[in-house]
């Protein structure tokens, strides 16, 4: 039965099993034995062959690509440990998938962001543990309680070796300074900012460059790379005002569409990115590095079960 393991037990659905098995090996506990099938027509099927009454339980699943049915999966496997007497239900969503529908920018527009956050609570979740939510006010969607988990270290631990004195960190818009911000001051480094603006109706942007950046190596940074659109237009203004070599980081590859084409064609020399989401085989390219989450969420968890402080890992 497992009982062994201290009365927690790790479950993941199809999303990125990969990564819950990184945060079991973390916490020294095997992953909890679990079907996630489909019936013919399509309706989800949850089999849970071991025991979690009175056990605290943590669903691993990022609801990515395909979205509703990862989200789908997560809310059958909260309904299913709940309806199995569970002590406590954690939902552990590396990525928040409609997290950018967060607010009405024009009328007769839902709030998915909002909705979703209803839908775990209603299911049965007890706490939600995420990272990097596209706007840190999703918290309060919730009336249960949210760990909000920063990639921003991770990623900076990557270039601890790789930056000099000579390196700029650069936001791709005036919406991720506070993001840039985190990243420069754990690295030491200055940053920059590009401007963009329209100058009026039907001209295309222009972008501008706040910031000394020519001559030196520049690290972009930022929360979701979806088309990459943004992220690889940036890197190839930058190489236009001086820059010298230019990196990309970002903690959620979503990497649909065009995305993989435009990074690989890009002026980028390399992209890190966490493994929230996970990368199929094609989709892998020489420029695109994965760093992992499993450590940060596998402390997460223990702290949670031990109930001792998690607001050393905000930090």
């Amino acid at each position: 039965m497992n009982l062994c393991m201290g009365g927690k037990k790790v479950f993941s659905g199809n999303a990125n099993r990969e990564l819950a098995e990184k945060i079991c090996k973390e916490l020294d506990i095997p992953l909890g034995t679990c079907d996630v099938s489909q019936f013919s027509d399509g309706e989800i099927n949850v089999n849970i062959s071991e025991t979690v009454r009175g056990i605290d339980v943590y669903i691993v699943q990022p609801t990515c690509t395909p979205v509703n049915d990862n989200l789908m999966e997560t809310l059958i496997l909260i309904d299913a440990v709940k309806r199995a007497s569970a002590g406590r239900v954690n939902a552990v969503i590396p990525y928040y998938g409609y997290a950018r529908q967060d607010r009405k920018t024009k009328a007769r527009e839902p709030i998915t962001a909002k909705l979703v956050a209803n839908l775990f609570t209603t299911a049965g979740a007890d706490r939600v543990i995420s990272m990097d939510l596209h706007a840190a006010q999703i918290q309060g969607y919730f009336d249960i309680p949210v760990d909000h988990l920063s990639g921003v270290p991770i990623l900076a631990e990557y270039f601890k070796d790789i930056v000099d004195e000579e390196t700029v960190v650069v936001s791709p818009d005036l919406g991720g300074v506070t993001r840039a911000r985190s990243f420069a001051n754990l690295l030491d480094l200055p940053i920059a900012i590009i401007e963009k603006r329209r100058p009026k109706a039907n001209v295309s942007e222009v972008m501008n460059v706040i910031g000394d950046i020519e001559g030196k190596n520049v690290i972009l940074i930022d929360d979701i790379i979806d088309t990459a659109g943004t992220i690889t237009k940036a890197a190839s203004v930058l190489k236009n005002f001086g820059a010298k070599k230019v990196y990309g980081c970002a903690t959620h590859g979503v990497l649909s569409g065009p995305a993989i084409e435009r990074i690989r064609d890009s002026e980028l020399e390399k992209f890190i990115i966490t493994d929230t989401i996970p990368i199929p085989e094609e989709k892998k390219i020489d420029k695109i590095e994965m760093v992992s989450v499993a450590p940060l969420f596998a402390e997460a968890i223990r702290r949670i079960h031990d109930n001792e402080s998690v607001s050393k890992l905000f930090e």
